[in-house]
């Protein structure tokens, strides 16, 4: 028999803030935290909204601001929800084995710093050549190494382990949109293995800095609704015009169920079903038939032994562009056939934008949230039926529902796609 995995601690920073029984209740609420871009002028841009995290910094959770100052925003949320999510779990870190408590992220690229860099370039610039001396030598005199270190995506994993002794498996990956989903699922299959008892899992992102926007501009995928911020994430609505940009951070405390139950923890589900697969198709597109997405559907149901009629509620990765929301829509009705017009979906990107990274994760915990209250999040600002997005979304107001099984999609760019299946402990 496979060792079982349950979740027995949460937490997060999002834009709808850190606290999560706040959060969650927001999210019923059908409450939206995007609005007008502050963390740089963003007045030239064709987007100016994003979904910050406002108001929030590491007293939050006891630590000192000024500790951490060489440490990237992306760090600072990855500490704030590792640090509620172990709070959360109850976990002594006396009475553990440090050596079989690991560390799975799906962490993004550190904060850039384009002040130093322009600088920097403008140091080199010698009227129609570039000077490599001379930008080099404003970098050596204007960088910092330890902030220059934290561009690597590994440096939250390896700050976390640090600051809870996690001598285990220390992993990051960072598949785009995908990437804390895949964490958490590969954390799972860690411990399933028995290489590891403890896993802190989840992921950390921003994007919301002048080359993050301008590349998702320049894709065209943002949406430019820019006189109604809080209208314009609007997954699976017809009017829909690109995805909103978020932040923030979401982890899960992760353990094999006997090491649970030894030490009396409280879970608030099992992870019972994991798949991975690529389109193998494009960069950025995803395959027009959604073969990625189904057949990591499948997988995972597979691996939760979970019939179609099984699954309650879906949490979509419901982006609000054009082709990922027709393609998931087809990809679940491929999946659960007729099966998929009984079975409520619904983004929770509508209100929170899209956290990249850190998205999947934090989708994860409404999941189980809602296996813990019986009542599924809404799709806010859906008004316009599409006629090639015609599944239940949950339109606009919550909605109480049996949650014994839950799947939650990310599909990230580059064709990565994962799906998870939380399901309500039952002993």
């Amino acid at each position: 028999m496979r060792r079982r995995v349950v979740v027995t601690g949460m937490g997060l920073v999002t834009p709808l803030g850190s606290d999560l029984e706040k959060v969650w209740q927001k999210i019923l609420a059908g409450e939206s935290g995007i609005g007008y871009i502050t963390l740089f002028d963003a007045t030239n841009f064709p987007t100016r909204i994003a979904a910050e995290v406002r108001n929030w910094d590491l007293r939050d959770v006891g630590e000192d601001p000024e500790h951490w100052k060489f440490q990237s925003r992306h760090t600072h949320f990855a500490i704030g929800a590792a640090k509620k999510a172990m709070a959360d779990s109850g976990i002594d870190l006396s009475q553990i084995d440090p050596t079989r408590f690991g560390v799975y992220l799906g962490s993004g690229e550190g904060q850039q710093d384009f002040d130093r860099f322009t600088q920097m370039m403008i140091a080199g610039l010698d009227g129609d050549r570039f000077d490599v001396v001379r930008f080099t030598l404003k970098g050596l005199e204007i960088l910092n190494p330890l902030a220059e270190l934290e561009q690597e995506p590994n440096m939250p994993a390896g700050h976390l382990a640090s600051l809870f002794n996690a001598q285990g498996p220390n992993v990051n990956c960072l598949t785009a949109c995908a990437a804390s989903s895949q964490a958490v699922g590969e954390a799972v299959e860690i411990i399933r293995r028995g290489e590891a008892d403890l896993m802190l899992a989840g992921g950390t992102h921003t994007m919301i800095h002048p080359f993050g926007v301008t590349g998702f501009v320049l894709l065209t995928a943002l949406s430019t609704r820019n006189d109604d911020p809080k209208r314009a994430s609007r997954p699976f609505d017809r009017y829909r015009d690109g995805f909103v940009l978020g932040e923030g951070a979401g982890m899960v405390v992760l353990e094999e169920l006997e090491h649970a139950k030894r030490r009396g923890a409280r879970i608030y589900g099992e992870i019972t079903g994991y798949g991975s697969t690529a389109d193998a198709f494009r960069i950025t597109d995803t395959h027009p038939e959604g073969r990625g997405a189904i057949s990591c559907m499948k997988m995972a149901l597979a691996d939760a032994r979970l019939n179609i009629d099984q699954i309650d509620y879906i949490n979509a990765h419901g982006t609000s562009t054009v082709v990922n929301d027709r393609v998931e829509t087809l990809a679940i009705k491929k999946v659960f056939g007729e099966q998929a017009y009984k079975i409520p979906v619904s983004s929770t990107k509508s209100m929170l934008g899209h956290l990249i990274a850190a998205a999947g994760v934090v989708e994860l915990i409404f999941c189980l949230l809602a296996i813990r209250d019986n009542v599924v999040p809404p799709t806010i600002n859906y008004e316009a039926p599409d006629p090639d997005c015609d599944l239940d979304y949950v339109p606009n107001q919550a909605r109480e529902v049996p949650c014994h099984h839950t799947l939650s999609n990310s599909f990230g760019f580059g064709g990565q796609n994962i799906t998870l299946i939380a399901s309500r402990f039952t002993g």
